[in-house]
């Protein structure tokens, strides 16, 4: 079992310790009356074949459904009776479980989220009414504008990596999905090499520790056996990033919910795998469009008027990002957004960003990496993300001292590498006319 102690910012001081069975357990202690463990497995849908897309969404809500030691509510009622509170999310790349509990209770419960997570019975008449719950949190998806909007952009983004599925699955898919497979897939993926357990809080890191690690040893299910593959990402064979775009990719729809107009418009860009070639993106899609003072909400919203709602990402997966600009607006002014916008990427390309710009960005950065600092599900969401992802808490640390080295020459090189304003996606949605 081998300890390190990361050289961080004084604002953070995580400890990470590998046990021999795989496991990466981080700890850190934060003078606030809590203890939050987050547990981060390394799975999400992108992992899915095609017939079982949702399987990993589906299995998360399937985890709360007891275990052999606990009967299916017991986990929450025991929660409950100790004001602690417990939650769960899947994404295309990770699933994570976590709890916040009185450091007084730590001890008590901690071995219970473990348990669920690593044990769960997965019974068939209880997969069976929970799949109704999932196939109704697809119908809420499907009905909802801006998670349609964000499908197709998605969809048209990427053409082969497996990001362009739904994270929830189709419900044809669900509907055919067996309790069997469930548990395979579980036995196959929840595995500790796969996870990595975080706690922060206001008790001693070496006691941290040594509940997360007794709990894990008392609660694994010895019994199974699974095999974990290898996370598709290490067969670069099997998936590469898909290259720029060459055109301008164009998708059109209608929709008779809407009162305004969509636009996005994408681009692919590096992701974690490439951590970083993103930071100057992230700066730029800062200087861009988040707040007011950015440009293209000055530009367009303050100025000429041409949207009512305007911002752009820098969405940072794992294999491969994408460089998301999404605005609400009038049906007839969707061609002259499309060209402003544009005319705002060639800029970046062709003229340097004063430096004024990017010293607003900077103190932004870092203030809200010390706000996002300020409790324990703060620090366990932004240790885990990053071990879980790249096995490395030091990008996430030095977040921004990183963004502090970007400069102009920067931001115009990535723009002119990743962000042709002649090629990229762009999907518009109008209102449907009566």
């Amino acid at each position: 079992m081998t300890s390190t102690l990361l050289k961080t910012p004084p604002l953070n001081a995580p400890t990470i310790k590998q046990l021999p069975n795989g496991l990466t357990i981080v700890a850190e202690r934060m003078p606030v009356e809590a203890v939050n463990l987050n547990v981060w497995i390394n799975v999400g849908s992108a992992v899915e074949p095609d017939n079982i897309n949702g399987m990993a969404h589906f299995l998360e809500h399937m985890i709360f459904k007891g275990t052999p030691r606990l009967k299916s509510g017991e986990f929450e009622r025991l929660i409950e009776e100790r004001g602690a509170v417990t939650n769960a999310a899947t994404s295309q790349d990770y699933t994570h479980y976590y709890i916040t509990t009185a450091p007084k209770d730590f001890a008590q419960l901690a071995p219970l989220q473990l348990d669920v997570v690593l044990n769960p019975s997965i019974p068939d008449e209880a997969f069976e009414r929970e799949r109704m719950v999932v196939l109704e949190e697809i119908r809420r998806s499907d009905d909802n504008p801006g998670r349609r909007m964000f499908r197709r952009a998605i969809e048209t983004t990427f053409e082969q990596l497996p990001y362009r599925r739904q994270v929830l699955g189709p419900a044809s898919v669900i509907e055919q999905l067996q309790p069997q497979q469930m548990r395979d897939f579980h036995a196959q993926w929840y595995q500790p090499k796969s996870m990595t357990a975080v706690a922060v809080g206001n008790l001693p890191v070496d006691e941290l520790i040594e509940i997360v690690a007794e709990g894990f040893d008392q609660t694994q299910n010895n019994s199974s056996n699974g095999s974990l593959p290898e996370p598709f990402l290490q067969h670069p064979n099997a998936f590469q990033p898909e290259p720029a775009f060459q055109e301008i990719v164009r998708r059109e729809y209608t929709d008779d919910s809407l009162q305004q107009a969509r636009l996005v418009m994408i681009w692919r860009v590096p992701g974690m795998l490439q951590l970083e070639q993103t930071y100057a993106l992230d700066v730029l899609a800062a200087i861009l469009g988040q707040g007011r003072m950015s440009r293209l909400v000055r530009d367009l919203r303050e100025e000429r008027q041409l949207v009512t709602h305007i911002g752009v990402s820098n969405m940072t997966q794992r294999l491969q990002g994408v460089f998301y600009i999404s605005a609400h607006l009038p049906e007839e002014n969707i061609a002259e957004v499309e060209a402003a916008i544009a005319q705002h990427i060639h800029r970046f390309q062709t003229e340097l960003v004063a430096e004024a710009d990017i010293a607003r960005i900077r103190r932004q950065v870092a203030n809200r990496f010390i706000f996002g600092n300020e409790k324990p599900s703060d620090r366990t969401s932004l240790y885990g993300y990053y071990q879980c992802q790249i096995g490395d808490l030091e990008p996430a640390l030095n977040y921004p001292t990183r963004i502090q080295s970007v400069h102009s020459l920067d931001i115009q090189s990535a723009a002119q590498k990743y962000l042709c304003a002649d090629a990229y996606g762009i999907v518009s949605v109008k209102p449907t006319k009566i």
